[in-house]
């Protein structure tokens, strides 16, 4: 489990790490552009979904560096509340905005409420995963979006190319030229959108795994906090008031 300790350490990692892969990322495309081969997969793909595809990217890289952001802020949230429920107890009255407080605070009320039950909070806990992944899986579904984008170009790609054989007369070395052309256009298409899905995809995954691994340590820093310092104490009210 991770501690207070460890959770400062790694307050700032997540956005490090984001900017330092979204600079290599934007470095990487800066040569691509010098050496012309952006403006040759753009003008290559008549069918724009390469474009489309980066488009997407951009719009799903924003909506991460987003929910890291978020993370963060409530990461800051829970060391502050940790320390309150330490120098007050779980009903501390200064506990800060946040969803690890929210949870303590439920976690307090549903103890007043049972009485001297057992305090399981195993429900609870499912719902402040929930409340802290927020819209985390729209990286998921932009990955697979951008994934079936390429092979949807792929497959458009392959149709260009089978399109002029149809009615291609083999004496004609005119239509024999066209047809080659336009082959080759359909190839660059399958081609480009393949790789741009590919690409987008793998690198979207990337960096929605920095935000999830965020996530989910910051999930345990609240288990661990929640079952030393409240559960406990509160049980321990309970059975002081029977």
């Amino acid at each position: 489990m991770i501690g207070e300790p460890a959770l400062r350490r790694a307050h700032g990692e997540p956005l490090l790490a984001w900017m330092i892969f979204t600079g290599v990322c934007i470095f990487a495309v800066v040569l691509l552009w010098y050496f012309g081969l952006v403006e040759r997969m753009v003008t290559g793909d008549r069918t724009h979904i390469s474009s489309i595809i980066a488009v997407l990217y951009v719009a799903a890289s924003l909506h991460c560096v987003w929910r890291i952001v978020a993370v963060q802020r409530e990461g800051d949230a829970a060391l502050k509340a940790a320390a309150a429920v330490r120098d007050g107890g779980p009903a501390a009255a200064d506990l800060p905005r946040g969803l690890i407080a929210r949870h303590i605070r439920d976690l307090t009320t549903k103890a007043a409420l049972q009485g001297t039950a057992r305090l399981d909070q195993t429900l609870l806990l499912r719902v402040l995963a929930e409340r802290l992944r927020g819209s985390n899986h729209l990286g998921a579904f932009a990955g697979d979006t951008l994934m079936k984008l390429g092979l949807l170009g792929t497959i458009i790609g392959f149709i260009m190319m089978l399109v002029p054989i149809a009615g291609l007369d083999t004496e004609d070395r005119g239509a024999v030229k066209a047809s080659m052309a336009l082959m080759s256009d359909g190839m660059a298409v399958a081609m480009y959108t393949t790789l741009a899905g590919l690409v987008g995809s793998i690198l979207l995954k990337v960096q929605y795994y920095v935000l999830d691994h965020a996530t989910a340590r910051l999930f345990t820093f609240a288990v661990d906090v929640t079952e030393v310092h409240v559960v406990s104490a509160l049980e321990r009210q309970a059975e002081a008031a029977e």
